[in-house]
């Protein structure tokens, strides 16, 4: 008859103290890092908890400092989009790296439904993270009215139009769209479209109104196909479309790197020549943009730069410090490369 072997009992701030000859007072400084401890003592206690194998009970210690030592990452995408956006990694990744150099842990939440959204708010309520760092936030978000319920430290990485009074850092996609698209005029091109994508959020509205603000008088809406993510499939049946609409069509606004590898797959498909029938710009400069054929002409987005200014806020407003209300905008140089 086989036996269960007996759990092997965690040591404790006790152990440790027996273990070195020290009150329990005197250890607790020392895995607390606090002052007064005489090296010598601290000496003994660290052989100790080597010894004992001892491991601080962090959710204890979370309980008792109200600080959990975590950030959430909360992205707005559906399941598959982030897993194919390369710039929610890079923001993701960027954040990471100055939350761990501050000793905190990132716990992802993707919200994808109605449910997420009310997961999401009572896994906030509970007090289980920090502060929050937001991507792809839309208009009237639930999320963003429960942060702001909270009191909670915050940033969004972009600027939803309904944000009032809560920090973000982003970039000027307003400006960046119309500079692209006039370096796209700049070669010739007289029917230029755009694949707008993503209109329900800041970065989308905002690229449209900067390819609207270049073009001026020779906007034309009938120009403009609108999906609704920044994906390859959409970028695909958004380009199928604007040829069925316009096949005079010789230049393309691709509001995103993933949608103009989609729409480089359909122009291939009714065989245009990039650039030489039809110019092709996007925007982002992710991986996107090199995997093409030809290599994309695009906006670099500092998607690594973009995590990194969003965790340094929330760590600053951990400090105690006052955020920056008026955003933090990093720069948007053009890449230009074969597709136009």
């Amino acid at each position: 008859m086989s036996t269960i072997p007996a759990r092997r009992r965690r040591a404790t701030i006790h152990d440790v103290a027996v273990e070195a000859g020290v009150s329990r007072g005197t250890v607790s400084r020392v895995v607390n890092d606090e002052p007064y401890v005489s090296e010598q003592a601290r000496i003994a206690i660290e052989a100790a908890i080597e010894k004992v194998g001892y491991v601080p009970n962090n959710a204890a210690r979370s309980l008792v400092m109200q600080r959990s030592q975590a950030v959430g990452f909360i992205v707005h995408e559906p399941h598959s989009l982030f897993l194919e956006d390369p710039n929610i990694g890079g923001i993701l990744l960027g954040a990471n790296t100055a939350l761990s150099s501050a000793d905190y842990q990132m716990v992802c939440l993707i919200i994808d439904s109605d449910r997420d959204n009310d997961r999401v708010a009572r896994y906030l309520s509970g007090g289980f993270v920090d502060g929050v760092i937001i991507v792809s936030a839309r208009q009237n978000d639930p999320i963003t009215r429960i942060v702001e319920k909270l009191a909670l430290p915050s940033v969004f990485v972009g600027h939803p139009p309904d944000l009032r009074q809560l920090p973000f850092v982003g970039i000027d996609n307003r400006s960046s769209a119309r500079a692209i698209t006039e370096r796209l005029i700049g070669t010739g091109r007289k029917r230029i479209g755009m694949i707008a994508a993503a209109l329900d959020r800041d970065s989308g509205a905002d690229r449209l109104a900067g390819f609207r603000d270049a073009l001026g008088p020779r906007f034309d809406p009938a120009l403009v196909e609108d999906v609704p993510l920044y994906a390859f499939s959409a970028g695909v049946d958004g380009m199928r479309r604007l040829l069925e609409r316009a096949p005079d069509l010789d230049g393309v606004f691709a509001a995103s790197d993933a949608v103009a590898a989609g729409a480089l797959e359909a122009l291939r498909e009714a065989g245009r020549s990039v650039p030489g029938d039809v110019g092709v710009v996007g925007f982002d400069d992710s991986a996107w943009a090199l995997r093409c054929q030809p290599p994309l002409s695009t906006v670099h987005q500092p998607a690594a730069g973009l995590g990194e200014a969003a965790a340094e806020s929330v760590l600053a407003q951990l400090r105690g410090e006052e955020p920056d209300l008026g955003g933090i905008l990093l720069d948007t140089p053009i890449v230009w490369r074969d597709s136009a």
